[in-house]
């Protein structure tokens, strides 16, 4: 059932986006470094690996400068359009052909780059490679300003390796132990408010059951 949601919904998006996307991409043609989409290798359902597609925010050179794939608060790799595109999650509308595609749902856990994936719990490496990735989902709604509270911390990389992925890595577990047509929609309503509102707190209202955070992250969560 999700299946057939995620290729209804994800057609539909491109067809009515369509308009507002070529401009887009004509924009980041004649801006920054010229171009348009970012594809990068992200694990997926079983372990396999994909292309991830994103509009290009940052320098091309930039998962080999400064803090490589982790992206922190004010980021000098971040083109200027980029910050824009970022803030307002436009960046990651190129996804919804990965959801056509197959590679993606529209809610799942946030599919990770290796190095990023190997920082989850094993136990929850093990769970979350049984489903399909998604574009946003219960780790990316709470962890919204997540570049920000890497950007508060003395030691952004230690927080990002010890803190931060151990727990949303706990929050993908809890949501494959709980997927539902149900909580696929709750979290679709979730998202969009997120991105219109920045709060996530709400989230902790919609799920009664989800797993709390660790002391460090309490007053981020």
């Amino acid at each position: 059932m999700q299946r057939i949601l995620d290729v209804f919904f994800s057609a539909l998006a491109l067809l009515i986006l369509s308009p507002f996307l070529v401009p887009l991409i004509v924009i980041l043609r004649c801006t920054g470094e010229g171009e348009v989409f970012f594809l990068q290798r992200r694990v997926g359902r079983g372990g396999h690996h994909f292309n991830l597609f994103k509009f290009a925010t940052m320098l091309k050179n930039s998962p080999n400068v400064g803090t490589g794939t982790l992206t922190v608060h004010k980021d000098p790799r971040i083109l200027p359009f980029g910050d824009f595109l970022r803030k307002t999650k436009i960046n990651e509308l190129p996804q919804l052909i990965n959801i056509f595609s197959g590679d993606m749902s529209v809610i799942g856990p946030r599919p990770q780059t290796q190095r990023c994936f190997d920082a989850f719990p094993k136990s929850a490496q093990l769970v979350i490679v049984n489903v399909r990735p998604g574009l946003s989902g219960i780790g990316s709604i709470i962890f919204r300003n997540e570049e920000e509270m890497m950007h508060a911390n003395n030691d952004p990389n230690r927080f990002y390796d010890e803190v931060i992925m151990p727990f949303k890595g706990i929050l993908e577990e809890w949501y494959v132990d709980n997927q539902s047509v149900l909580n696929y929609f709750k979290l679709i309503v979730l998202t969009f408010w997120v991105v219109l509102t920045s709060d996530s707190e709400i989230v902790w209202k919609f799920f009664k059951n989800l797993p709390l955070p660790p002391e460090e992250l309490k007053q981020d969560c």
